[in-house]
């Protein structure tokens, strides 16, 4: 039965598909709420998409507890080119501050260390973690006024003649 409703696993035999797969998802939605608190940039970063990212990734995964579930995650959105730059720079801190292999739960790290993620860099020395090169942002769409001269703040003109 746990099997069924946290890793995927065949429904047993005699209970109904619609209430199982209901609180599948509502399981689901419980993990994603939490491994949010834990990476609010991964979460913030995905915006809209973050409960279907979450869902679609952890649907045949047993959870590993929320910091190592969004650390596999970020790992796994990094493997594939699609880490949002915040995310990366969470990730990024992460790696520099703490020891995780994947397997085993995450320990501080005791050296000085540096920490990578789609262009983001982290340092820790002593302890202390600093962002030294942010992940590069793609740029913004220029925005102008009706003339075509955007305005200082660089948005559209509101006030018509």
């Amino acid at each position: 039965m746990v099997a069924a409703l946290v890793a995927g696993g065949a429904p047993p035999a005699g209970f109904a598909p619609g209430p199982l797969a209901a609180t599948r998802a509502a399981l689901l939605r419980k993990r994603a709420s939490e491994v949010a608190r834990q990476w609010p940039l991964l979460a913030a970063g995905l915006g809209a998409g973050w409960s279907r990212t979450f869902a679609d990734w952890a649907a045949r995964r047993p959870t590993a507890g929320s910091l190592r579930d969004g650390w596999d995650l970020a790992r796994a959105l990094h493997d594939r080119r699609a880490l949002p730059p915040a995310a990366a720079e969470e990730l990024a801190v992460r790696e520099a501050r703490l020891r995780y292999d994947g397997r085993r739960a995450p320990r501080p790290r005791r050296l000085p260390a540096v920490g990578r993620a789609a262009g983001a860099v982290a340092v820790q020395i002593a302890g202390r973690v600093r962002l030294l090169r942010p992940a590069p942002r793609p740029p913004a769409p220029p925005t102008s006024a009706g003339d075509g001269t955007p305005d200082a703040a660089g948005s559209p003109l509101w006030i018509s003649d």
